[in-house]
């Protein structure tokens, strides 16, 4: 059976994309006689003069044909004797990159073309990240129109360099240069006579011998649900592609998230029962007994995945207004769809240079980092660890448009909060959700954080006592419980940390390390509000907190003008 291979081609506005890939279909006849035919006859009234212009095999819109650029993805299939094929022939223009994204979401490989008269352009750049961004590691750099300037050896190498540079700028994997001429054949199929200083191999060649299976970390089995199958009350089967590993008859497996576990009864595949499965194949598993599971959940075995309901993510804004901070939108992670809010834009990506620009907004076309809140906890992880579990979308929840795709590039959990230090002095550590901002979700009718605050404070350091949210005095104590450390603060600034053994009562307000006041006035109240947080268990915690703290004292619940905008 013959490997498939998914590629994309990608460049600016006439860099002759959609020629290289009528070229190739062309030269290695890959054509029927009819669509041969069709296409000598439209190229005599085209603008080569006669000459075949082998763009027309894709630019298969009207429009497209019209204006001489590419608008939207064109899908291509063909097959040689070594291998089949998969092409997307994306658009160049900067207004369609979010066709662009759609194909380089689908592809294994990438070919951007740069015009040899040009060089590196910032579309190049973007083009190239956006591929990397969406998990491409191979790249060929076809260097075309190579004939208008006359085959020229050192301006290729000049470009070459460019291309290095980039190369290492994105940390991309495995890159290849090849200098090509679409529209005459030089390197698309077979080596250019016109090109002799180049000792490489033409494009279709690395095409049809490129190894793109991924050597990455998903080797344990994980796969999505998409379907619960239940055609009658004897059989319920959990329908979807096999993402990683492998499953056989009579392996445990896990649910995420209800973390059960259950045996495989059986496997179908179409309409036949197999002993085993293995990546990339669609099947139905039945297990040997009733399990909490539906679409969006996952079956697991030997992984280490986890459920979140907080993600870092870097994404493509694809929506013609502005991106803030506090819009609600679907998310879409695997299988899963549910509500989510972006909470705070950390930074933008300049395409051309790759700086970290600090904004409060984002622009069509713009890579930004930003973090998301979700609605509940669901199965996710980074996306170079497990692929299909850290890509997602953002669908405007009015026009149910696309508004981003992206990938998670850090999950928050039970497991790593802990080393989230608000406060450091010395050996003592302390965490606190003390600085953060909090709003009320109107759709999941939930209090969530707004604004994730990452700063470690010490010693000498000024705290900010006001935000949207929450409002403290320039003096207070601040006691964090759970890690027995006392932050004294006076005049905003911390003057001590200290262990809760050595506090004292001095008179001055006190708040947990959530930032809820202790309804404490005397150091007799305090000795006893600390005594009894020692002897509490863990089923009388909301007694205690009710008989000693109050939320409304120093903090409030706001609703983000995201939120207020659909009251």
């Amino acid at each position: 059976m013959k490997s498939l291979l998914k590629f994309i081609t990608c460049g600016s506005v006439d860099d002759g994309k959609s020629t290289l890939i009528g070229h190739i279909l062309y030269d290695a006849k890959l054509l029927f006689a009819d669509q041969k035919k069709a296409l000598e006859l439209d190229s005599r009234v085209g603008s080569r003069g006669g000459a075949i212009d082998y763009s027309l095999l894709l630019d298969g819109l009207m429009a497209e044909r019209e204006q001489g650029i590419t608008i939207d993805v064109a899908y291509r299939y063909f097959t040689t004797d070594n291998r089949s094929f998969i092409v997307a022939d994306t658009p160049g223009h900067e207004e369609y990159t979010r066709n662009m994204a759609v194909g380089a979401s689908f592809a294994d490989l990438a070919i951007i073309l740069i015009d040899a008269k040009q060089g590196v352009l910032v579309q190049t750049r973007r083009h190239a990240r956006i591929c990397s961004l969406m998990g491409i590691k191979h790249f060929i750099f076809a260097v075309n129109k190579m004939d208008l300037i006359g085959y020229n050896q050192e301006r290729f190498l000049k470009i070459e360099e460019e291309i290095r540079k980039l190369k290492k700028e994105l940390s991309l994997k495995n890159i290849e240069v090849i200098p090509v001429s679409a529209t005459e054949g030089d390197n698309i199929t077979k080596k250019s006579e016109n090109i002799s200083w180049y000792t490489g191999i033409p494009i279709l060649t690395y095409l049809e011998n490129v190894d793109v299976e991924s050597t990455g970390e998903e080797k344990d089995f994980y796969m999505p649900v998409q379907r619960v199958c239940r055609p009658d009350h004897t059989f319920r089967g959990f329908q979807g592609e096999i993402e990683a590993g492998s499953i056989t008859v009579g392996d445990e497996v896990t649910t995420l998230p209800s973390s059960e576990k259950a045996l495989i009864k059986s496997i179908h595949m179409t309409d036949k029962n197999v002993q085993s499965a293995v990546k990339g194949q669609p099947i139905t598993i039945q297990l040997n007994k009733e399990v909490d599971v539906s679409r969006g959940c996952v079956l697991t075995k030997d992984t280490k995945l986890v459920t979140s309901n907080l993600i870092t993510a870097t994404i493509l804004w694809m929506d013609d207004s502005e991106l803030t901070a506090g819009k609600d939108y679907f998310v879409k992670i695997g299988t899963k769809m549910l509500p989510g809010a972006v909470t705070e834009i950390k930074y933008k990506i300049d395409v051309n240079t790759g700086e970290h620009l600090s904004t409060g907004f984002l622009k069509k076309n713009e890579i930004v980092i930003c973090n998301i809140s979700l609605s509940e906890k669901i199965v996710v992880d980074k996306f170079r660890v497990h692929k299909t579990l850290g890509e997602l979308i953002l669908i405007d929840r009015i026009t149910n448009m696309t508004s981003a795709c992206g990938v998670v590039e850090d999950i928050f959990n039970s497991e790593n909060k802990k080393d989230k230090i608000a406060f450091q002095y010395n050996d003592l550590k302390a965490r606190g959700d003390v600085f953060e901002e909090f709003y009320y979700n109107t759709e999941s009718l939930s209090l969530s954080k707004y604004k994730s605050v990452s700063h470690t404070y010490t010693v000498g350091d000024e705290i900010p006592v006001q935000g949207e949210s929450y409002k403290y005095p320039e003096n207070v104590d601040i006691l964090v419980l759970r890690d027995w450390v006392a932050i004294k603060v006076r005049h905003k600034r911390i003057s001590d940390i200290q262990s809760i053994d050595r506090y004292k009562y001095t008179g001055v307000p006190i708040v947990n390390g959530r930032g809820f006041a202790v309804k404490v006035n005397s150091a007799e109240e305090t000795l006893e509000f600390l005594n009894e947080y020692n002897k509490m268990k863990q089923e009388n915690e909301v007694e205690f907190l009710n008989k000693w703290v109050n939320l409304e004292t120093y903090r409030g619940v706001i609703f983000h003008k995201a939120q207020m905008d659909v009251l």
